[in-house]
């Protein structure tokens, strides 16, 4: 029997947020005798604080792996129809930061969000990893790399003429924004830890 048309979206967001909500960082970490990431640091399961461990393999391997679900997420999306990409994106995205296997309480999303920006259009990814470079070069700060990249999405999808990915970019940077608050308190007080700081 066919399935009804309606059906695949919905399959193509609920793809995306199981591979979104697949906890890379504490699965590394206890896998390789780092301990539970959510008792370090600031308790996020990404890659800035699995480095707070002082295991920069693992801290790489979350950002890689965290990137590439946002990836597969994207690939799986598109088998269900044209178009369906960016609700796997969008799903993939949200399962990281709030994956149900975790009491819906996972990472920030920036690493998944790198890794959908280079699925969805490499100009974007190549601006946002540009972005979260520099950003982390010059002021030795995660977080601010990681806010200015994915503000830089929208900005260059728009100039791009890509309006339905701006504006699913700017959703999704906007999110980013609202995760790193506290973040944000504490750049404005200037008590942010930089690289490193395994406070």
């Amino acid at each position: 029997m066919e399935m009804p048309y309606g059906v695949w979206p919905v399959l193509a967001l609920l793809s995306g947020y199981l591979l979104g909500s697949i906890p890379f960082g504490l699965i590394l970490t206890r896998l390789f005798g780092a301990g539970d990431i959510r008792q370090i640091g600031s308790g996020n399961i990404g890659a800035t604080n699995v480095l707070r461990t002082g295991r920069k393999g693992l801290a790489a391997a979350t950002l890689i792996l965290d990137a590439l679900k946002g990836v597969l997420a994207v690939i799986v999306a598109a088998r269900f129809g044209v178009g369906y990409e960016l609700l796997g994106a969008i799903g993939a995205f949200y399962g990281h930061l709030f994956p149900i296997w975790l009491g819906f309480k996972g990472g920030k999303g920036v690493a998944t969000m790198l890794g959908i920006c280079w699925a969805l259009d490499w100009r974007v990814g190549l601006a946002y990893t540009l972005c979260w470079l520099v950003g982390m070069g010059v002021t030795r700060i995660s977080s601010v790399g990681g806010m200015g990249a994915a503000l830089s999405a929208p900005v260059v999808a728009a100039l791009l003429g890509q309006h339905r990915l701006a504006l699913a970019m700017l959703l999704l940077a906007l999110t980013v924004l609202l995760m790193h608050r506290d973040n944000i308190r504490r750049l404005l007080a200037g008590t942010e830890p930089r690289i490193g700081s395994k406070s």
